[in-house]
C-alpha cells in the first residue's frame, strides 16, 4: 500500500474544504493500492478554515493541518507540507478544485511507472485577460530561460517522488519559487495534461498588485536577469555618449557652435533615469540577500492537527 501525502495550501477557503475532501475521498476509491494523508496549510487563514479543517479531522483521521501564525505566503505554505508530508509521493495542489482531483489518478500511474516528478500542464489559462496573459507569457519567457525548460504551461500541480520531496524540503534558502525549483532539482521527469476548473466557491485571493509583487520576488530569487538589463542600459546609455560626443567634436571641427543645451539636458535626464533604474534592480537583489542573511523562519506554525 503505498501512501500519497496531498499538500494543500489554503487562506480563506472555509466554503472549498468539504468538497474538496470528498473529492478526494472519490479519487482514491479508484486507487485500491493506495491510500493518502491530506496535509492543508492553513496560511493564516482569518474565516473559518481551519475549524472546517478540524470538524472534518474529526471524521477522518487522514485529514491533517499544519496552521501558521499570520499570512506568510504560498511559497512558505507550500514548503511547509513538503517538510511534514510522510508519504511516499505528494501531490501539490489548490483547495479551490482549479486543479481536478482526478488527474491525480493519471499522475499516480506515472509516478509507478517510474518516474519521480509528474508536471501538471495547463491545456488553456482559463479565463484570464489579455493583459494578464501577456504578462504572465514575459514572466515565464524569463524564467524559462532561466531554468532551462519550458515552464509556460506549467503549474504548482505536480506529483513528487520521496527523493525529490526531501531534496526540496532540505533547501535552506527563504525566498522560494517552489515551480522553478521543481524544475531545478531534475529527477525524470514526464507530463500529464489538465483543464483549469472553475473555483468551486469564492474569487480568487491574487489582486493584480499581489501577483506583480509575485512575479517580481521569484525573478530576483531564481533569474540573474534583471541585473543584464542593468549591463544592456549601462553599454545603451555608453554608446548614447560616444554618439553625442563624436557630434561635438565633428562640430568643434567644422568651427560651427556648439550651442548643446537641450542635447546635454536630454543625455543627463535620460543617464539619471537608467542609474535609478539600474540602483532600484541592485537594491532589491541587496533586499534578497539581507532577508536571506537574518535566517528568520520562512514561517512561524501557530497550531497543528495530526
Amino acid at each position: 500500500m503505498n501512501l500519497v501525502s496531498l499538500i494543500v495550501p489554503c487562506f480563506n477557503e472555509e466554503a472549498n474544504i468539504e468538497p474538496f475532501h470528498k473529492a478526494i475521498v472519490d479519487v482514491f476509491k479508484e486507487l485500491p493500492k493506495a491510500d493518502f494523508e491530506l496535509m492543508f496549510v492553513d496560511d493564516g487563514s482569518k474565516d473559518k478554515t481551519f475549524a472546517k479543517i478540524k470538524e472534518i479531522h474529526s471524521q477522518d483521521r487522514r485529514v491533517k493541518c499544519i496552521s501558521f501564525s499570520r499570512n506568510f505566503g504560498k511559497e512558505a505554505a507550500l514548503f511547509a507540507g513538503l517538510r511534514n508530508a510522510t508519504g511516499d509521493c505528494a501531490v501539490i495542489m489548490d483547495a479551490d478544485l482549479q486543479h481536478p482531483p482526478k488527474t491525480i489518478i493519471d499522475m499516480y500511474k506515472q509516478w509507478k511507472a517510474g518516474y519521480e516528478v509528474v508536471e501538471g500542464v495547463k491545456t488553456d489559462r482559463g479565463k484570464e485577460g489579455l493583459i494578464h496573459k501577456l504578462m504572465t507569457k514575459i514572466f515565464y519567457d524569463r524564467i524559462s530561460k532561466a531554468v532551462g525548460m519550458d515552464m509556460r504551461n506549467s503549474s504548482d500541480f505536480k506529483l513528487l517522488d520521496r527523493k525529490a520531496i526531501d531534496t526540496l524540503a532540505s533547501l535552506k534558502e527563504r525566498n522560494t519559487f517552489f515551480r522553478a525549483l521543481s524544475f531545478w532539482v531534475g529527477f525524470n521527469k514526464t507530463t500529464v495534461y489538465y483543464e483549469v476548473q472553475e473555483r468551486a466557491s469564492g474569487t480568487t485571493k491574487w489582486s493584480s498588485k499581489a501577483l506583480v509583487r509575485y512575479a517580481i520576488n521569484n525573478v530576483l530569487c531564481f533569474s540573474y536577469s534583471p541585473l543584464q538589463i542593468v549591463t544592456t542600459l549601462g553599454i545603451l546609455f555608453s554608446l548614447v555618449g560616444i554618439a553625442f560626443g563624436i557630434d561635438a567634436l565633428y562640430s568643434w571641427i567644422k568651427g560651427n557652435a556648439i550651442s548643446g543645451y537641450p542635447s546635454l539636458l536630454f543625455i543627463m535626464c535620460l543617464g539619471f533615469g537608467c542609474i535609478m533604474f539600474s540602483l532600484g534592480i541592485i537594491g532589491m537583489y541587496i533586499a534578497q540577500i539581507y532577508d536571506e542573511v537574518k535566517q528568520r523562519p520562512q514561517y512561524i506554525v501557530g497550531r497543528t492537527i495530526e
